[in-house]
């Protein structure tokens, strides 16, 4: 039987209907797989963030990781060791995880519908833990937008990425050097995620928020599964929390797409205090700011790190064709000499890092030191301790070098001229309102 439920938040009566049966059961449901979903992943580490330490995910812990592995191990067959670290969120350790804290969800809130069959609403649950939600949420825009608007988490594409036949790459990979070749899109669409986060954060904007998550991690879920990269599960997760956050307003979003006056809201206050919500907003706003400075600072140092926009070149940044290529003072054409000699290019781009591209199109990568003053290369292989090899360098002219050196007891010499970046269309390509028809079209 319905009754009325009165919020004595304001100078005004908040009342809303009794629940009904199945929204108390899909309550419950999304309070325990939510929930566990969120402090078994990066979610709620997001909220519970210090300036030099984290929350881990606890689905990689006691006891959540033991359970997968058991279940993955005993019940699906599977050979450990089970991978759950590196940048995909899809391994079958994130899968298997996902599917039993679903099938607990499941279990766990028929026990609780059952033990708890006489209570008629969960206002006071559904408050704070709306507001775990919302800053769960908020935080992951933060993250995720401003390593776009920085930008760090796509960079411009690399050198050996120019060279790279487009069909050699992978989805992902191909995902990342479309992102990374437009910077002001790739800042457009972390200006709306950051967008979202800044709405959540403040309760009045906080369905608005909501919305845009949800078209912003739409487009992010489709991305992730055309491309096959692997954040499927934790973007497809981001939209069920904004769609949760957006369920209690439903009917006023519907009112305004209908053209018809929304009504105030039916959420309640936390507090029954007015003070003490006013504290409380200015706690909410103070907490979500300090999210945004420490996620800015965050992806500062990815811009900064190995393999970001704003990482270090190389003294010698350029891709240099070998125009002559001597070994043990036998000069030939590359493709006489031993496959891991029968190089084309050498690729400087980051500091330490130096690259050949072989003849075949594939790459053999070395970390490099390159001191300036002695003009001397040392370069190392992999995780090797022992193996190393040792060139000379002469710059005679801006587009011209010259390599001297060993290298697995040879003798080489190399002469090198620089690739004018401009030559690639990708790099000289460039915004124009009036556009001529592209000559290579059919």
């Amino acid at each position: 039987m319905a009754g009325r439920l009165r919020t004595p938040a304001t100078n005004h009566a908040v009342s809303t209907l009794a629940w009904s049966p199945l929204t108390r059961v899909g309550f419950r449901f999304c309070v325990i797989y939510l929930g566990m979903y969120s402090v078994a992943t990066q979610i709620a580490g997001g909220v519970f963030l210090l300036p030099t330490t984290y929350l881990p995910a606890f689905g990689t812990m006691w006891p959540m990781r033991p359970i997968t592995t058991w279940i993955a191990v005993r019940v699906l067959g599977a050979t450990p060791p089970l991978v759950y670290s590196g940048n995909s969120g899809d391994t079958l350790f994130h899968w298997v995880q996902t599917a039993w804290i679903l099938a607990f969800a499941a279990i766990a809130t028929g026990v609780w519908s059952a033990v708890d069959r006489d209570r008629r609403e969960y206002v006071t649950l559904l408050k704070w833990f709306r507001l775990f939600l919302r800053f769960g949420l908020a935080a992951q825009m933060f993250y995720y937008g401003m390593a776009k608007v920085i930008p760090a988490q796509f960079p411009p594409p690399s050198l050996v990425t120019l060279l790279e036949p487009i069909g050699y790459l992978s989805r992902s990979d191909l995902l990342w050097a479309f992102v990374g070749a437009s910077t002001p899109y790739q800042i457009f669409t972390g200006c709306a995620e950051v967008a979202a986060g800044l709405l959540l954060i403040v309760p009045a904007t906080a369905t608005v928020g909501a919305l845009l998550a949800v078209i912003d991690m739409m487009q992010v879920f489709v991305l992730n599964m055309t491309y096959d990269f692997g954040l499927k599960q934790i973007s497809f997760h981001l939209m069920l929390i904004a769609l949760f956050l957006l369920a209690p307003d439903v009917r006023r979003i519907a009112a305004v797409l209908l053209g018809r006056a929304a009504g105030a809201t039916t959420q309640p206050q936390l507090f029954a205090a007015r003070r003490a919500n006013r504290l409380a907003f200015v706690a909410q706003i103070a907490f979500g700011l300090y999210l945004l400075g420490m996620f800015t600072a965050l992806s500062l140092r990815l811009y900064n790190d190995e393999g970001g926009a704003g990482r270090a070149r190389s003294p010698l940044y350029g891709i240099w064709d070998i125009e002559q290529l001597s070994i043990d003072g036998r000069a030939g054409p590359a493709v006489l000499n031993d496959y891991d000699r029968q190089w084309r290019r050498v690729i400087f781009d980051s500091a330490d890092v130096l690259v050949f591209q072989r003849l075949d199109d594939s790459f053999a990568r070395y970390r490099v030191s390159i001191d300036g003053n002695t003009r001397t290369l040392a370069l190392r292989k992999g995780a090797s301790q022992t193996w190393q090899a040792r060139f000379t360098f002469e710059r005679p002219a801006d587009e011209r070098l010259v390599l001297e050196g060993g290298m697995d007891g040879l003798r080489i010499e190399m002469r090198l001229r620089r690739v004018e970046l401009d030559t690639f269309r990708l790099l000289n390509s460039t915004f124009r309102w009036v556009r001529p028809p592209d000559p290579f079209a059919g």
